[in-house]
């Protein structure tokens, strides 16, 4: 029997195979569905196997031993964290996994390499559409950053320009004016009056 045909039985044994829920998962919130624990108790429906209630784990549902662990593909899935990991792959035997710790220029670079080495990877579906999808998101962040950096320094200069004019205002106020002011401040701070 060849791989293809065992990955073909698999598929089939895993269709008729049932889901195996904890018993009480639907009652208790702290119960996990998925997390399988055999039932123990001495009256429980479940482990006597009455009709109407949950499946236990049983036999029979296994996949062949050469195909276990592989992907659908028939490749076995290998997770890939550099260029090292990626260039250590046999393409004929292993699919990469790009890891989720993994940051997007990274990425990048490891579907490039991929893509030269002739690697398939697994949680990329399409490498092109994959790198002109970054590309753009890269290129509008850049945009971004740029009209910021350009509005920053338009703030700062206005700023700039305010305080210049303030001063020149400062400046050109006569002496009388300047007094008035120093009175109005040093009657504000003995009364404590606002305006």
């Amino acid at each position: 029997m060849s791989i293809k045909e065992k990955l073909e039985l698999r598929k089939k044994i895993k269709s008729r195979k049932p889901n195996y829920f904890r018993e009480d998962h639907h009652k208790k919130k702290a119960v996990d569905k998925n997390s399988w624990r055999g039932p123990r108790g001495r009256h429980s429906k479940m482990r006597h196997g009455f009709q109407g209630h949950r499946a236990t784990l049983e036999v029979g549902y296994g996949s062949p031993m050469e195909v276990r662990g592989l992907h659908s593909s028939g490749l076995l899935p290998v997770v890939v964290c550099n260029i090292a990991d990626m260039a250590a792959l046999d393409k004929s035997k292993q699919a990469a996994i790009v890891s989720a710790r993994v940051g997007t220029k990274k990425k990048v670079g490891l579907v490039n390499k991929a893509k030269e080495l002739g690697i398939n990877i697994i949680n990329v579906k399409d490498a092109d559409a994959f790198l002109k999808k970054v590309e753009g998101q890269l290129k509008k962040k850049k945009e971004k950053k740029e009209k910021s950096t350009k509005d920053k320094a338009a703030k700062k200069k206005e700023k700039e320009k305010k305080a210049e004019e303030k001063a020149k205002k400062e400046a050109a106020e006569s002496p009388e004016d300047a007094k008035k002011k120093g009175t109005k401040e040093l009657e504000k701070v003995l009364t404590k009056r606002e305006q």
